[in-house]
């Protein structure tokens, strides 16, 4: 009666009883993720409602940096722009997960299903793209420190947020305006209704950005180790300093590009090597773990910030006041 991502290739028919995110090619072992109805006989898939879970701690946590940013007049730095964006792409995510799993089991519609895919092609694509403007302008900001609280700064970003969310559209429509295999089953991927070429697109698009994330993250820490050394050197602390200083820095880009790297890298691998008549348990199975990188994003970004904490603080305890002046700082310090 309803329309799923999934279709399970473990499922045993049950005569007489019908439901709707099972299609009959599912029980001839097609492993794709696709929208139909057939026999089952269990309503719900647990993977689905796992889907869905991860979906609602998504929301909730980048809900909460979203009303953050966007309530806090001091937050409207260049870096809290972009960390905004990041929140709002995986609050998207998170939304279209959790909508997902309601029309997967209620609304029986191909229109919907497409629009549904395509909702969570563009926020994923945004809060991937968007980490990687978080990259650049924290390169920025230490490759220019003296110029970084600029106006052209804020220009600069405005037009990174413009490309990624332009980009991040274009992406989430393909499915809509016709790059589907709902016609075509021979084309499917194994995320139905995408086609094949559509994912390895996205697959491409994911190893680009994590190789541009990779190579920024390098210069960062060539970056830090030169400062840390020099400062090290002025204040004649070489051994603690410099040691304390570079550890601290590369430990934080280690955290970040292997979360990242954890998260989405056995998804992307696995739309290249992939087939449709896999059971789609390998899909579920590298899909759950980069819908986790939407759920860590706000505790890497936002919530170790100290300006975010202060105002979390506010928000939730109305007494607790600072005299100390807020200071915006760079995301080299972050």
């Amino acid at each position: 009666m309803n329309e799923s991502l999934v279709n399970d290739s473990f499922a045993t028919p049950s005569a007489g009883e019908s439901l709707p995110w099972m299609e009959a090619e599912s029980f001839n072992h097609n492993g794709s993720l696709e929208f139909s109805t057939a026999p089952f006989e269990f309503p719900i898939n647990p993977w689905d409602i796992m889907l869905c879970m991860s979906g609602t701690v998504i929301a909730c946590e980048n809900a909460i940096v979203v009303a953050i940013i966007f309530y806090t007049p001091t937050l409207r730095t260049p870096m809290f722009v972009l960390i905004g964006s990041l929140a709002t792409a995986d609050l998207l995510a998170g939304m279209g997960l959790i909508l997902n799993f309601v029309f997967q089991y209620v609304i029986s519609s191909e229109t919907i299903s497409l629009i549904t895919v395509g909702f969570l092609v563009a926020s994923f694509t945004a809060s991937i793209s968007s980490l990687l403007a978080i990259t650049v302008d924290r390169y920025f900001s230490l490759y220019n420190a003296l110029t970084y609280f600029s106006e052209k700064t804020l220009r600069y970003v405005h037009l990174m947020l413009i490309g990624t969310w332009g980009v991040s559209l274009l992406l989430g429509l393909l499915p809509v305006l016709g790059w589907n295999c709902l016609h075509e089953p021979a084309s499917c991927s194994i995320v139905r209704p995408l086609t094949r070429r559509n994912v390895m697109l996205l697959a491409i698009s994911f190893f680009t950005i994590f190789v541009l994330m990779l190579t920024l993250y390098f210069k960062i820490c060539k970056i830090v180790c030169h400062h840390a050394h020099q400062i090290a050197l002025q204040q004649h602390f070489f051994a603690t300093s410099h040691y304390v200083a570079t550890k601290k820095g590369v430990s934080t880009l280690a955290i970040i590009l292997g979360t990242f790297g954890a998260s989405w890298l056995p998804f992307a691998i696995y739309c290249l090597v992939g087939e449709k008549e896999y059971p789609s348990v390998y899909t579920y199975a590298t899909l759950l773990p980069a819908t986790y990188n939407s759920m860590i994003n706000p505790i890497i970004y936002a919530y170790r910030n100290t300006e975010i904490q202060r105002s979390i603080y506010m928000l939730l305890c109305g007494c607790f006041q600072t005299n100390r002046a807020y200071r915006s700082r760079s995301p080299s310090e972050v």
